[in-house]
């Protein structure tokens, strides 16, 4: 969480051109909500399928497009957090009302991607649904 919020400090960091497609396996899915509070379940528990087409895509000093995560990231232009390194792939989008928002960090040596949706942030019931992924590249 300490890099996590380094990284946010930073808004736009693109120091690698990459072109990267996985394969993702869901692991558990963390939901709080006003049913749940931060409970996990695990994928073999969830009607979820998984990703089979996550591609991410930066080039130098600043574009990133993610796609195959959700419909809201890939059809996202303006992605306020773009953070690209040898070491991870951090992003973020908030729609224009800021009461929605969607992050993930995926780290390029181990494959672990974090994706976390966020609805109804203005309100005192804020949803969360915080996904995690165990990827393989796909050449």
């Amino acid at each position: 969480m300490i890099f996590f919020s380094q990284c946010l400090a930073k808004d736009i960091s693109i120091s690698e051109n990459i072109n990267l497609k996985y394969v993702c396996n869901l692991e558990k899915k963390i939901i709080k909500n006003s049913e749940f509070n931060y409970q996990t379940f695990f994928a073999k528990d969830l009607n979820e399928k998984s990703i089979e087409k996550f591609e991410i895509l930066s080039k130098q000093p600043e574009t990133l497009f993610i796609k195959g995560l959700s419909l809201f990231l890939s059809e996202s232009t303006k992605l306020q957090v773009k953070i690209v390194n040898k070491d991870v792939v951090l992003f973020k989008s908030t729609d224009q009302k800021n009461n929605y928002s969607e992050s993930g960090i995926i780290t390029r040596k181990t494959g672990e991607l974090v994706h976390e949706i966020t609805k109804n942030i203005k309100s005192d019931n804020a949803e969360k649904h915080i996904s995690i992924y165990s990827c393989i590249k796909n050449d």
